[in-house]
């Protein structure tokens, strides 16, 4: 009986990595250009690699590298990651009522794992998720975007100076990537950045905030407001 069980587990471990594969193929670009900003941002392969370990969040991470670029203190980084993720705590609810019972240590291990991809693999799969499913497809997950970092940082190493220095570029380029698709599908997203981008220079030049908590102060507002103004509209439309 045990070791069917063992089988079983181990069956379903190797389901949770091939449905991963697809996941930690998409990380590698994404991590080795993180790895590369890291090292022109100043951080060190240990830094880059345990931010990777510790945070496992790609936009947390750049949005981190584009604070620690200006010198943001450590306080606002973290409550910037906090309201990055936040979104975290629906999904890891939503997946409980997917997955079999266990012990809430082990819930708790793979739910640090959870990503939005992840997610999406753990939410659409027919019939119960079982523990060994999500930890091999964390497993395969985590492990890419992980080393995909290191390697990034080693890659980075290696280029001249001038060309590490250049690099910076590439994170707003990557900002600019992420809105735009966005910006073409929902009008919303046009409001949120805008607003954001007026409450930032607002809070910097009038109030002279610092520049973390001017980033951090305009996401909230902005977010609430435009969440206040769709939910009114709504409401009017439903009346």
């Amino acid at each position: 009986m045990e070791t069917m069980l063992a089988v079983s587990k181990s069956s379903q471990f190797r389901q949770g990595v091939q449905a991963g594969v697809s996941i930690a193929i998409g990380y590698m670009p994404i991590a080795l250009t993180f790895g590369l900003l890291a090292k022109t941002t100043g951080l060190s392969l240990f830094e880059t690699v345990l931010m990777s370990l510790i945070v496992y969040a790609g936009a947390a991470q750049y949005i981190s590298l584009n604070l620690l670029s200006l010198g943001t203190g450590v306080f606002e980084i973290v409550l910037t990651t906090f309201i990055l993720n936040i979104r975290h705590f629906l999904m890891s609810a939503s997946l409980n009522e997917k997955v079999e019972q266990d012990a809430l240590w082990k819930k708790a291990l793979y739910a640090f794992g959870i990503t939005d991809e992840t997610f999406a693999v753990a939410a659409t799969k027919e019939g119960t998720v079982t523990t060994s499913y999500m930890f091999g497809l964390n497993a395969i997950s985590y492990g890419s975007w992980v080393i995909s970092s290191g390697i990034g940082h080693l890659v980075g190493a290696s280029l001249p100076q001038s060309l590490q220095e250049s690099m910076s570029v590439a994170l707003y380029a990557m900002f600019v990537g992420l809105l735009v698709p966005a910006l073409k599908k929902q009008r919303k997203t046009i409001w949120l950045a805008g607003l954001a981008a007026i409450a930032n220079s607002l809070f910097l030049f009038v109030f002279h905030f610092s520049k973390g908590w001017a980033i951090v102060g305009a996401t909230l507002l902005a977010a609430v407001i435009v969440e206040l103004f769709y939910k009114e509209s709504g409401e009017a439309d439903c009346g």
